[in-house]
């Protein structure tokens, strides 16, 4: 499949690049130490477009495709794995889920301030006792004349503590699991809406985490995303594209992790002579080059798909492709970061040199967004259900 980017692609991929090197790479240290984004950061996002990419640009969005936005979550991540995970949290997994799953309407009141920044936004899908399960969910919602009572809890939800607006499925009919389960927009404010105070973490510091907590919160009928029990099929519509997006986050981190391996290796002597010299260093070197290679075209081969596939193709391929490549280059983020700080020695164990921080945050890669063991289950029975084609 090619790969070649067009003019106005290499343009934003510079733009981003450019803004990563000049406002993040020097604070990215004390970001992790203090577990928080440096002021105005997320409103220079919007103004650079990134907040919108993918959203029309009625509604306030820069447009584009989800192969640009791979590009895009690809470049952030080989600088700050931190900022890149509330990015795509807010523009993926909110924006994009409402863009795709809205009405006019409602696109009109909310898409606007999450592309432009002034406004954060969060998904509120996994809880307490409902993770891989996520049609598991206990969070219910009653109607009560034109309102929705909503009870229970979101766990783990990133961005939750800054959050401006939640999409959030709760469970409107009990008895019928998947098919009794609806998506709602909670706005922060809404009485019987709060939030815990922010979970801490080994990694990823600076994308604040939390607990959203409804009780007995009043949610106008106005707020439901798609149909009332339909919300399976706002859910399901999201999972392929957030693989995609979190596939595209590994492969950055992957490179950046390659890329300290390199400098270190190159500039650290031992026995009179760079170790990059010795002979295991290389293999260490090659085997994460080749993976992140192998890593970048299942990324890639998959964000085109998802974009072919919206546009109107065959929607079954993307559920295993875009899992394998969230499977493959989760993992082969987690074992770059490892080979890096190997390579780094003791200097890598210490919190002074960068690898620290891509060796902690990549672990989440294999957890978030679905765990790999559930990645292998949804390809196994994509292949046993659909067979294999090379094509």
């Amino acid at each position: 499949m090619e790969f070649d980017l067009t003019r106005e692609q290499r343009m934003i991929q510079k733009q981003v690049r450019e803004f990563l090197q000049k406002e993040i790479a020097p604070v990215t240290g004390e970001i992790d130490r203090e577990d928080r984004f440096p002021e105005g950061v997320w409103q220079k996002l919007g103004e650079l477009g990134i907040l919108g990419l993918g959203i029309p640009e009625e509604y306030g969005g820069s447009g584009m495709d989800h192969f640009t936005f791979a590009l895009v979550v690809e470049q952030m991540a080989r600088v700050c794995p931190a900022l890149t995970l509330s990015c795509v949290a807010h523009v993926n997994l909110c924006a994009h889920n409402l863009e795709r799953n809205a009405t006019p309407a409602q696109k009109q009141a909310w898409l606007p301030g999450l592309c432009s920044g002034e406004r954060v936004g969060c998904l509120g899908l996994t809880e307490p006792g409902a993770g891989s399960d996520a049609v598991g969910i206990q969070t219910t919602a009653q109607r009560d004349g034109d309102f929705f009572v909503l009870n229970g809890g979101k766990m783990f939800i990133t961005n939750a503590p800054v959050a401006d607006l939640a999409l959030v499925y709760a469970k409107t009919d009990m008895e019928k699991r998947a098919r009794g389960i609806t998506a709602f927009v909670v706005e922060k404010g809404a009485p019987g809406f709060s939030v815990s105070p922010r979970i801490e973490k080994m990694g990823h510091h600076g994308s604040p985490t939390g607990e959203l907590l409804f009780n007995d919160c009043r949610v106008p009928e106005k707020n439901i995303v798609g149909r009332e029990n339909e919300g399976i099929h706002v859910m399901m519509t999201g999972l392929d594209i957030e693989r995609v997006a979190i596939s595209a986050m590994a492969l950055g981190m992957a490179e950046a992790a390659l890329e300290l391996a390199l400098s270190y290796a190159k500039a650290r002597h031992q026995f009179g002579q760079p170790i990059a010299s010795f002979q295991l260093v290389k293999a260490k070197l090659a085997d994460m080059y080749t993976e992140v290679e192998a890593a970048r075209g299942l990324s890639f081969r998959a964000a085109r798909l998802a974009d072919r596939t919206e546009r109107g193709g065959k929607g079954t391929e993307i559920h295993k492709l875009a899992a394998a490549a969230v499977l493959f280059a989760a993992e082969t983020a987690n074992r770059a970061a490892n080979q890096s700080l190997q390579i780094h020695g003791g200097y890598g164990y210490t919190l002074e040199y960068p690898v620290n921080r891509f060796f902690r945050d990549a672990k989440l890669l294999e957890i978030g967004a679905g765990t790999s063991e559930i990645r292998r289950l949804v390809i196994a029975d994509e292949l046993l259900k659909r067979g294999f084609s090379a094509a």
